[in-house]
């Protein structure tokens, strides 16, 4: 089919926004709200939401990961109400680890842990621990490192280990100790064993996961009651009655600015075509990887771009006869018999997802890399693989398996490996300086680790950034520990800019590789944390 123009007679648009994701459908909403044209392009031919979308398979809702809604800032929570006001519901929190046949609550209750572990495998933990916090370990330099000085070797084999290494693909001394001091911190052994004695005497905390509260004593949470997708379908539709565009089955073929400014955003069109927009300001969340090989010319950082790594993911689904399997909402599956990582159970995040009451519908999460093979296995492998996987669990039966199917999520986790940081800052360094009018944000748009709502809080803050002709907020800063987001009047300033110090301070981090010695003498560029 000769290429085309699919919209050759509509004019420039005031922002073009690529991905409808978290990201572009937050940003899309709120610049259609305050007035502005826009153009939203998204490569997936049916569904919005990236990996906050809601999946159907024949009335079946598949949640991509299992997406809880709360927020440390008011103002998300407070958008999430706007444009979903009437359809979220209240759901119990309960998640487990399975370990050696057994379930243990997480996070994790003395009493029980105690008996499953048994007398004598607890008293070794406790001798584990004792023993290397008076012997540690003086050359920190691994993951593994840091957790064994922290909490000994056997509570690091039974807790640690197995399921961190399913989820980043690379063994547990491969990664950098600065990861688990900054997703661990601040937790101890006695830390926990108190926490624990509370919740199993159930003195703990019960909140509702508004904004300020710690997401470690969640009991509950809001969701919506056909899953996450239903926040993004109800995003997207605001858009549409606003006369804006989201242009479905559209995948990013090249950016090139004009030597007036103005972007030209060329997308591919599912039916082999090609649209042209025209835009004054472009919002990308697409992989910083994939944007640096579009942007024309290439820029000098799209080598540091090609570099950049991501752990991909894939949900098998069974339909399985039964009322329901399980209460938990997930079970963190430690167990190295198995390569499932997690298992969802979709009635337990809401019952409106499960249409038939004497079915139960499960999915079993597997983390992967593109190409490898789990990701290349066929639908029907991968569906034996899970019904095995759940027999070996003792969670089910294959016979009772009625049915299944396989969503593969591509990029679900940027890596933080050791060049990781040189290469977002060359990036950011060739395309932010350059490029005023282009804006990076989402959790792919920027290479960063961050939540729904961390990604939401990057699209309303290049808003108001968009707003003013000038990047007055930095949206980098936007992370999970800290107040990120401006609020209150003019006399706030002091107060703000505390908040930004303890954003830089309290970065969210996730695993990178560690060279090895022979690696970084071969290796001319030292390759930072």
């Amino acid at each position: 089919m000769a290429m085309q123009d699919e919209h050759a007679g509509d004019g420039p648009v005031d922002v073009a926004i690529i991905g409808a994701g978290p990201a572009g459908l937050t940003a899309a909403y709120l610049l259609s709200k305050k007035g502005y044209s826009v153009t939203v392009i998204e490569k997936d031919e049916t569904y919005v939401g990236g990996i906050s979308r809601t999946v159907e398979v024949g009335g079946y809702r598949f949640d991509i990961g299992g997406h809880r809604f709360f927020s440390k800032s008011q103002e998300v929570v407070d958008l999430w109400n706007e444009i979903l006001p009437d359809d979220f519901i209240q759901r119990p929190r309960m998640s487990r680890i399975y370990y050696e046949g057994k379930f243990y609550s997480y996070p994790l209750r003395a009493f029980e842990a105690l008996w499953n572990l048994g007398i004598w495998r607890s008293t070794l933990c406790m001798a584990s621990y004792l023993r290397w916090k008076l012997l540690p370990k003086k050359q920190v330099r691994s993951f593994e490192d840091w957790v064994i000085n922290q909490f000994g070797q056997k509570l690091y084999s039974i807790f640690f280990k197995t399921y961190t290494e399913k989820v980043w693909g690379m063994p547990c001394d491969e990664m950098s100790a600065d990861w688990a001091a900054q997703r661990i911190k601040g937790l101890s052994l006695g830390a926990a064993v108190i926490d624990g004695l509370k919740r199993s005497l159930g003195l703990n905390k019960l909140n509702d996961g508004s904004a300020g509260q710690a997401k470690t004593l969640l009991e509950t949470f809001r969701y919506p009651r056909l899953g996450p997708g239903m926040m993004w379908d109800a995003a997207r539709d605001f858009v549409l009655s606003k006369g804006n565009a989201v242009r479905m089955g559209h995948k990013l073929k090249q950016l090139a600015q004009d030597s007036d400014g103005q972007w030209r955003v060329t997308a591919s069109t599912s039916d082999g075509g090609e649209a042209v927009i025209r835009a004054r300001h472009v919002i990308s969340s697409a992989p910083m990887r994939e944007l640096a090989a579009r942007i024309h010319p290439l820029p000098a950082s799209s080598l540091n771009a090609a570099d950049l790594k991501y752990r991909d993911f894939l949900t098998v689904a069974l339909m399985i006869k039964s009322d329901d399997l399980f209460p938990d909402n997930w079970i963190y599956i430690h167990d190295s018999k198995v390569q499932v990582g997690r298992v969802q159970n979709f009635r337990s995040w809401s019952p409106e997802m499960v249409p038939d009451e004497n079915i139960a519908c499960v999915g079993l999460e597997y983390f992967c890399f593109e190409g490898d093979g789990l990701w290349a296995s066929s639908d029907a492998d991968l569906i034996d693989l899970a019904k095995k996987e759940m027999a070996i669990l003792g969670l089910c039966q294959p016979e009772d398996v009625v049915g299944g199917a396989v969503v593969r999520q591509e990029k679900a986790y940027p890596v933080y490996d050791d060049s990781y940081a040189d290469n977002v800052a060359a990036m950011r360094a060739d395309l932010e300086d350059r490029f005023l009018t282009l804006h990076m944000v989402g959790r792919n748009g920027m290479h960063r680790y961050n939540n729904q709502d961390h990604a939401m809080m990057t699209a309303m803050l290049t808003v108001e950034n968009i707003e003013a002709g000038a990047r007055i907020y930095d949206i980098w800063q936007v992370n999970e520990d800290a107040e990120y987001h401006e609020a209150g009047n003019e006399g706030d300033q002091a107060r703000i800019a505390a908040d930004r110090q303890a954003a830089l301070a309290s970065e969210r981090d996730v695993p990178r590789r560690i060279a090895s010695e022979s690696e970084a003498a071969a290796d001319a560029v030292d390759r930072a944390a």
